[in-house]
C-alpha cells in the first residue's frame, strides 16, 4: 500500500497532484508547524502583468507569538480575500477555454466562510483532485494519534496506515533518515518532476503556477500534462 504525506497547500501546482496520483492514501500533514513563507496559504497565477500571488490572510501565531500547527491556523475573517481572489481569477482567466467548466465549483468554494485555513485548502484540493479523475483516499494527519518528530512521526503515520511504500518529493532526500525506513521495511521512492509545456495565456510559459492555470487552459486533458510518462519516480 502506497502512502504520500504532504503539508496542505493553497491551489497547489501540478506536481502536488502528480505526487498524489501515486498514493493509495494521501495524508494532508496538518499536525506540523505552520511556516509563514511557504505554500500553505498562497500560490501564484499568471496575468498579463506577470505572476501574481494570491494569499489568504491568516493568524499564524498563538497567544504567546509561538508558531502553531497548520490545523489550528485561522483565516482573518474581516478581510475580503475570497472576493479578491475570485475577482482575480475571473479577470485573468475569464476568457480561458475551460474557465466556465470549473467556475461553478470554484465559485462555491470562494463563497464559503471557513474559520480555519486547512479546512478550506484541504477540501478545495480534494475537489480539484476529483476533477482530475483521481480516486485517492484522503486523510488528515491530525485525525491520527501520531507521535514523535521528523522521520519518526512520518513512520508512525505510515505504520498506522499499514503502508509498505512511501513516495516523497525529491528534496526529502536531504533530511529523511533512510535507515529507519529500512528497519520498518517501508520502501521509499522520490518523485522526478518533469512536465511538458501546455498552452498558456500571456506570453512566455511559466511552469510554477497553480493547477488552476492548467485546468482553465486544457480542461479534461489536464492529466496528459501531469502524468504522460511511464516513469515518474526514481
Amino acid at each position: 500500500m502506497t502512502c504520500v504525506i504532504v503539508q496542505p497547500s493553497y491551489i497547489p501546482w501540478r506536481g502536488f497532484f502528480d505526487l498524489m496520483s501515486k498514493a493509495d492514501v494521501f495524508v494532508f500533514y496538518d499536525c506540523v508547524q505552520y511556516d509563514d513563507h511557504g505554500w500553505r496559504n498562497r500560490n501564484r497565477i499568471k496575468t498579463g502583468a506577470g505572476l501574481q500571488w494570491l494569499t489568504i490572510p491568516v493568524y499564524s501565531k498563538g497567544a504567546h507569538t509561538q508558531a502553531i500547527p497548520i490545523k489550528d491556523v485561522r483565516i482573518v475573517r474581516d478581510h475580503p480575500w475570497s472576493r479578491k481572489h475570485w475577482a482575480a481569477l475571473v479577470q485573468n482567466y475569464g476568457k480561458a477555454p475551460f474557465f466556465e467548466r470549473y467556475a461553478p465549483m470554484l465559485g462555491k468554494f470562494y463563497g464559503r466562510s471557513d474559520e480555519r485555513l486547512a479546512d478550506f485548502t484541504c477540501e478545495l484540493t480534494v475537489a480539484l483532485a476529483r476533477e482530475l479523475g483521481l480516486e485517492t483516499r484522503f486523510v488528515r494527519s491530525s485525525s491520527l494519534p501520531a507521535q514523535g518528530t521528523k522521520t519518526d512521526r512520518l513512520l508512525d503515520i505510515l505504520t498506522q496506515l499499514r503502508a509498505t511504500r512511501y513516495v516523497s518529493g525529491p528534496t526529502a532526500k536531504d533530511y529523511l533518515e533512510m535507515v529507519k525506513f529500512e528497519q520498518a521495511r517501508i520502501e521509499v521512492e522520490f518523485m522526478n518532476y518533469d512536465y511538458p509545456e501546455y498552452p498558456q495565456l500571456y506570453g512566455r510559459f511559466e511552469p510554477r503556477v497553480s493547477i488552476l492555470d492548467l485546468l482553465f487552459m486544457v480542461g479534461p486533458d489536464a492529466g496528459s500534462y501531469i502524468w504522460p510518462r511511464t516513469d515518474q519516480t526514481k
